[in-house]
């Protein structure tokens, strides 16, 4: 790893046990930041943050909150001084846990406290809000690439999505919409960054929700291969956008970040080389899989702005099939 850089001030992010937050987490250290993030109280101290504390650089320059979306207020210790905020935190139910309506307001209203958070700091020169693709592509449009200019349609998705995944789309759309709404009427700078399936390495100790969708290609088990017509991009790509986007003078509203779209005969030629040890499915045995085909997301906005993405198909794959050996998960 390289030396810390010079220190380049504080900045916060939310929801720092998660996937995408770690990883930004561990390479806004790495690029000189001091870096507050907030953690979901935790009154008996049974969780395990020690993959954050133990991050190069987090003994000087890492500082945890409690803090919950629940309760906007409790954000405001962590955002105090912090030039700028990553809101990464979001809650991911995919079991329908709980009623779509309540989960989408718990997320608005948290998000919205956070950024009236932001402006009372006096502080915060910028917020970077992590969207997702779901708030662009599900919208019954025909269109093989989809750019910032397109949103998901709540009720396409209410009518045609699986249930489990509604609550996730419909509370990712609103809450996105809601950020971007209230940072132009109160001049406070809101940049969003829309991810695809986002695969990789990864530090925290949960699996990650995209991950596992690695594995139907690995595993043979087919469940999951509806889900691999989707556009995708590495993690280390995800977070480095973050950062570029808060450190760009010039970045305005949405931005997609989406580096590849996989197909299935490309990748079943790489996996069959690669891990022999799999019993990787034949393209001719997928072909009647019946998933939806996910359009593409187009990048050219970012990188119309200079970013660059530094990962392939095959680094994703190894990066995460890698990791998941050495973490047990395959």
């Amino acid at each position: 790893m390289q030396e810390m850089e010079e220190d380049k001030g504080t900045v916060c992010v939310t929801g720092g046990t998660g996937f995408i937050a770690s990883w930004l987490i561990r390479r806004l250290l790495q690029e000189g930041y001091s870096v507050h993030t907030t953690v979901r109280p935790d009154p008996e101290n049974k969780r395990d943050l020690s993959f954050l504390t133990s991050l190069p650089g987090a003994d000087e320059k890492l500082k945890i909150f409690s803090a919950d979306l629940s309760d906007p207020d409790s954000f405001d210790a962590a955002i105090e001084g912090s030039k700028g905020v990553f809101h990464v935190a979001s809650p991911v139910d995919f079991e329908n846990k709980e009623p779509e309506e309540i989960v989408t307001e718990r997320v608005v209203s948290g998000t919205l406290g956070i950024l009236k958070a932001c402006i009372k700091s006096k502080t915060v020169k910028r917020v970077v809000y992590t969207s997702s693709a779901s708030a662009v592509v599900f919208n019954g449009r025909e269109s093989d690439m989809m750019d910032e200019s397109f949103w998901s349609d709540l009720g396409f998705v209410r009518e045609k999505v699986t249930p489990n995944y509604v609550s996730y789309i419909i509370s990712k759309t609103l809450t996105e919409k809601a950020a971007l709404e209230f940072g132009a009427q109160h001049g406070l700078d809101v940049v969003t960054v829309i991810p695809s399936l986002v695969f990789g390495p990864f530090i925290c100790p949960n699996l990650p929700a995209s991950v596992p969708l690695v594995f139907p290609l690995v595993s043979g088990n087919q469940h999951g291969f509806r889900f691999l017509k989707s556009p995708i991009v590495h993690v280390d790509d995800v977070v480095r956008a973050h950062v570029f986007l808060l450190e760009y003078p010039d970045a305005k509203g949405r931005y997609n970040c989406s580096s590849h779209f996989m197909s299935l005969d490309k990748l079943y030629e790489f996996l069959r080389a690669k891990y022999p040890e799999f019993s990787i499915p034949t393209p001719e045995s997928l072909a009647e899989i019946k998933g939806i085909e996910r359009p593409g997301l187009s990048s050219k906005k970012l990188l119309d702005t200079g970013f660059t993405f530094n990962y392939g198909v095959e680094k994703m794959f190894d990066d995460t099939i890698n990791c998941c050996k050495k973490k047990g998960y395959l």
